[in-house]
């Protein structure tokens, strides 16, 4: 009798059964390992639970794991990934461009102006660099080019080296190319340096631009005159004879509107078409972001159209791109 271990007294087999079943009213609590092991017949296999020891690590799907997350989806589900649309783009997907339909070929027009013979008023938007802004670094201009229902007609892109654009800013020639919705280049634009340090009415310093359609042809030519308080330029044939004359705000620097630039005729009375440079808030105080407004006759020639649209750039660079500002070493 002294060898006998007294023991507890044993319960009925589905008795004990009946606990390990029982479900817990606290699901989410942790189980009391210190509460009394009684031993008796084992009893069904009960899934573990995230808490207890030796339990499947966090983030491994489970189905007695609901609250657990998958961190890839198993092998041979028939459950596929699913997203939700437009909250999870993909990367480096940049948004969709929408062109303007395409016009038919007209055999009395230059290659790739046909968009121009169905507009009357295009818009001009200059591509905002942050990295410009920061660094003071001058990078290649960019445009788009759009009409009114926003679609784009064409994309201008200049092309000077780094040395020419950091190191005479706003008076650099450039070349700028314009390319259609294929890619191909239909117009190119050529601005030669001019000196500025002579006397300022010398014709020798007065800024020009050429333009040509197609590349190698020129069409005419926009040539700046002197003028005491405004700014004036002609617009020229291929044969530099005088077609039309633009006319600028005595101003180009008011803060808070518009610079109207006025397209004329000749003697100036006769108001043919504008180009309007648009006051975008703190965009245009502090960034080169402008945004031009070109507006001209719908039955004007396609030439003409063509012309006035090179202005615009020659305009754009003469007053309004930034040149950062230049500090004294003393």
């Amino acid at each position: 009798m002294s060898d006998v271990v007294p023991t507890a007294p044993e319960q009925p087999a589905d008795e004990v059964e009946n606990k390990v079943k029982s479900p817990d009213p606290r699901p989410d609590d942790p189980p009391d390992y210190n509460s009394h092991f009684v031993t008796g017949t084992p009893g069904p296999a009960v899934p573990p639970s995230a808490y207890y020891p030796g339990g499947l690590p966090m983030g491994y799907y489970s189905p007695q794991q609901p609250s657990t997350f998958p961190l890839c989806q198993p092998t041979g589900s028939t459950h596929p990934i699913q997203y939700q649309p437009g909250k999870y783009p993909m990367p480096n997907q940049s948004a969709p461009i929408t062109w303007m339909p395409g016009p038919t070929l007209m055999p009395d027009c230059l290659p790739g102006l046909e968009y121009l013979t169905q507009l009357d008023n295009i818009h001009v938007l200059q591509h905002f660099e942050p990295l410009e802004m920061m660094t003071q670094f001058e990078t290649n201009n960019k445009y788009d080019i759009k009409n009114n229902l926003d679609q784009m007609v064409y994309i201008v892109t200049e092309d000077t080296d780094d040395f020419t654009r950091n190191a005479y800013r706003t008076l650099r020639p450039f070349v700028l190319r314009v390319t259609d919705c294929m890619g191909r280049e239909i117009m190119r634009m050529h601005r030669p340096f001019r000196c500025t340090c002579c006397c300022f009415c010398c014709p020798s310093t007065r800024q020009e631009l050429e333009v040509q359609c197609p590349p190698g042809i020129t069409i005419g030519f926009v040539k700046e005159h002197w003028n005491l308080c405004r700014a004036v330029y002609s617009i020229q044939s291929e044969k530099k004879e005088n077609v039309m004359r633009v006319r600028g705000p005595c101003s180009t620097y008011g803060c808070g509107s518009d610079s109207v630039f006025e397209v004329t005729t000749l003697d100036g009375v006769s108001n043919i078409g504008s180009i309007i440079r648009k006051w975008n808030g703190l965009m245009s105080a502090m960034g080169d972001a402008d945004h031009f407004d070109i507006q001209f006759p719908l039955e004007l020639d396609v030439k003409m159209k063509a012309m006035i649209f090179g202005a615009c750039f020659l305009i754009d660079f003469m007053y309004f791109e930034r040149s950062p500002p230049q500090y004294s070493s003393r």
